[in-house]
């Protein structure tokens, strides 16, 4: 809807105009969301992909680049554009992995470290502000449908290919 804030929007009817469809929510929702993690990662000079690969490493470990990017659902190339970024900026560094010496591992360094609790802190403050009048049971059961959709399109596109 144009010129209407997300919070305004109103419950949609089954036959919804093209613009007020769930995809459509979906979509404008998931762009706001993005653009409040971006404008919140701002703070500590990363965007959402950044701070996601940064906190994801910090958690699970050093990990090949092609790995992270399977696991976060990035592309291998952006996955790459992020390593470089993060590097740069001295909060990852890449080894070579012991047991493939073809193979660069992702980890993080002690500044990277440090940040990733700024980025643990920033996530937590803005999830609860984003859940404000949701109980776990919404999320959850949203969490199902989104997975479900997800499901769907995977099946949708793969038909594409066909």
């Amino acid at each position: 809807m144009p010129n209407r804030r997300l919070s305004e929007r109103v419950e949609q009817p089954f036959d919804a105009s093209p613009w007020q469809r769930v995809e459509s929510t979906l979509m404008t929702t998931s762009h706001a969301v993005r653009k409040a993690f971006d404008q919140r990662f701002a703070a500590v000079d990363l965007n959402l992909s950044q701070a996601s690969v940064l906190a994801y490493l910090q958690e699970t470990g050093a990990m090949t680049q092609t790995r992270i990017s399977e696991l976060l659902g990035i592309g291998r190339a952006a996955t790459g554009t992020i390593i470089d970024r993060l590097e740069s900026k001295g909060l990852v560094e890449r080894k070579p992995d012991p047991g493939d010496r073809r193979v660069w591992l992702v980890a993080v360094t002690q500044a990277g470290k440090d940040l990733a609790e700024k980025i643990n802190e920033i996530d937590r403050v803005l999830r609860s502000e984003l859940r404000v009048g949701i109980t776990r049971s919404e999320r959850q059961q949203l969490a199902k449908l989104l997975l479900r959709l997800q499901a769907n399109l995977s099946r949708a596109l793969e038909n594409d290919e066909a």
